[in-house]
C-alpha cells in the first residue's frame, strides 16, 4: 500500500515520495530490488534539490550501480549535496580530490576544504584525513599543532589510526610537547582498537622509559578508556 502511496505521490512530483521511492528500489524494500529504478527516482529527486538524493546518486555513478559509472556525473552530485551539508557527499568528495584517480584531477586544496567540512560535523575519518594532509602539507603549509588538534578530535572518537598517530607524534614532539606517557598510552589504546603496528609502537617508546612512567603509562590508559578517550591528554 505504502509503495502505490509513494508511486502516486512521486508522478504528481513529490520530491520527499520520489526519494523515498529510490531507496526502496535500491534496499529492494515493499518492491523487487532495482538498481535502475533506484537511479531514476533518485535523479527525479537530486534534481529538485533532495540531499540525500544527490549524495546516493554520486555513490551510484561512483560504483556504477544501476547507472553507467562515471565519475564527473559522481563529482557533481557529490558537489550539489556537499555544499548542502552533507556530510558523507563532503568526505566522500575530498576522498575523490586527494587520490586523484578515475580521470578526476587531483586537488589537495578542494580535497582539504572538503574534509574540513565533513572533519567539523564530526566525523572521524575526514578528521584523521585532515590530521594527515597537515602533517604532510598536502593542500596547506605544513602544520603539526593543527595535525594533532585533528588526529585528537578523531582519536577521541575511537579512532584507531588517529589514535596511533597521535601517540607517534607525542613520541617524537611534533605539534606537541614530546612525552612518552601520553604516547604510550595513545598508542596502547590503538592496539586494543585494531591498529596492528600499535603494539610496535608502544614497545619502541617503553624502552625509552622508566619502570615507573610505564606503570604510570598503565593507568592512564585505563582511566583513558573510562573516559571514553574524551580528555585524557
Amino acid at each position: 500500500e505504502a509503495v502505490k502511496w509513494y508511486q502516486k505521490a512521486a508522478k504528481q512530483g513529490d520530491v520527499y515520495a520520489q526519494s523515498v521511492l529510490g531507496l526502496m528500489y535500491q534496499d529492494g524494500k515493499g518492491v523487487k530490488q532495482d538498481d535502475k529504478e533506484a537511479v531514476k527516482w533518485y535523479q527525479k529527486a537530486a534534481k529538485q534539490g533532495d540531499i540525500y538524493a544527490q549524495s546516493t546518486l554520486g555513490l551510484m555513478y561512483h560504483d556504477g550501480k544501476g547507472v553507467k559509472q562515471n565519475y564527473k556525473e559522481a563529482v557533481k552530485w557529490y558537489r550539489k549535496a556537499a555544499e548542502q551539508g552533507d556530510v558523507y557527499a563532503q568526505f566522500n568528495l575530498a576522498l575523490m580530490f586527494e587520490s586523484g584517480k578515475d580521470g578526476i584531477k587531483q586537488d589537495y586544496k578542494e580535497a582539504l576544504k572538503y574534509y574540513r567540512l565533513a572533519a567539523e560535523q564530526g566525523n572521524d575519518g575526514a578528521q584523521f584525513n585532515l590530521g594527515f594532509m597537515y602533517g604532510k602539507g598536502e593542500g596547506a603549509t605544513k602544520d603539526y599543532k593543527k595535525s594533532v588538534k585533528w588526529y585528537r578530535k578523531a582519536a577521541e572518537k575511537g579512532n584507531a589510526k588517529a589514535q596511533y598517530n597521535l601517540g607517534f607524534m607525542y613520541g617524537k614532539g611534533q605539534g606537541v610537547k614530546k612525552d612518552y606517557l601520553y604516547a604510550y598510552m595513545w598508542l596502547d589504546l590503538s592496539a586494543s582498537n585494531g591498529e596492528k603496528i600499535g603494539n610496535r609502537g608502544r614497545d619502541l617508546i617503553v624502552k625509552e622509559m622508566t619502570p615507573v612512567q610505564i606503570s604510570k603509562a598503565k593507568n592512564m590508559v585505563k582511566e583513558c578508556k573510562k573516559k571514553k578517550y574524551k580528555s585524557c591528554d
